[in-house]
């Protein structure tokens, strides 16, 4: 029997779960019905329902979920029960804000490599990690088991880069150069493009939206 194929839609709502679970547990709750949980949310409790039965369920009727174990399942799911190690390309403004954020280490992702072409950046220390040459990258990929690459570059390098990493073992990347690198990286490579402008896009429809409900003035 093939693999059960989850919706894309569902994928998206698991790192929530994920996070509001976090903050519950943050919070001391031990214990949360998918009626609560959707008010949390902002997604229906059937939908919270199917979601979760998608991988065993995890609850029981008039008893909830053990946040606890619902947010271990959940990470055993997002395979964020075991380290992982995480590069990035580009150390500009962009590049070093994702080194300093804290809070990867805490979902399981580790910055080990920070890589740029700019000298005067050489050796520049950002969270206890030194700015290195891209020329360094290949070694560096060879000593070091490094799953994924978070790439910060302009979209005429991001390509070739990308072929770069794949070529030295990297296995997924998180790409915020402005262009789709899953037309040009082989399927054994995770790819999930990160478009800011297009996000900003999406909050100027909402913020229209709001105006033409009148909602706001």
């Amino acid at each position: 029997m093939g693999q059960k194929v989850i919706s894309k839609a569902v994928i998206k709502r698991l790192p929530r779960y994920y996070r509001y679970l976090g903050e519950l547990l943050d919070a001391g709750v031990e214990r949360i019905s998918s009626g609560e949980l959707s008010q949390q949310m902002k997604v229906t409790a059937s939908q919270i329902r199917q979601d979760l039965n998608n991988f065993g369920g995890f609850g029981q009727q008039g008893y909830g979920y053990n946040v606890y174990y619902l947010r271990t399942e959940i990470a055993k799911i997002l395979g964020l029960d075991r380290p992982h190690k995480m590069i990035i390309i580009g150390a500009g403004n962009l590049g070093q804000a994702l080194a300093n954020y804290a809070k990867f280490e805490k979902n399981s992702f580790h910055v080990v490599g920070l890589f740029d072409n700019n000298k005067a950046l050489k050796r520049k220390m950002v969270r206890d990690i030194p700015i290195m040459m891209i020329d360094e990258l290949p070694g560096f990929l060879q000593k070091n088991d490094v799953e994924i690459a978070a790439l910060t570059l302009p979209k005429e390098n991001a390509i070739d880069m990308a072929q770069i990493l794949v070529e030295n073992g990297i296995h997924a990347i998180w790409n915020f150069a402005h262009t789709d690198l899953n037309l040009v990286v082989p399927k054994t490579v995770a790819v999930q493009n990160v478009h800011l402008s297009e996000s900003l896009m999406r909050l100027s429809y909402n913020l229209k939206t709001l105006e033409e409900e009148g909602k706001i003035k």
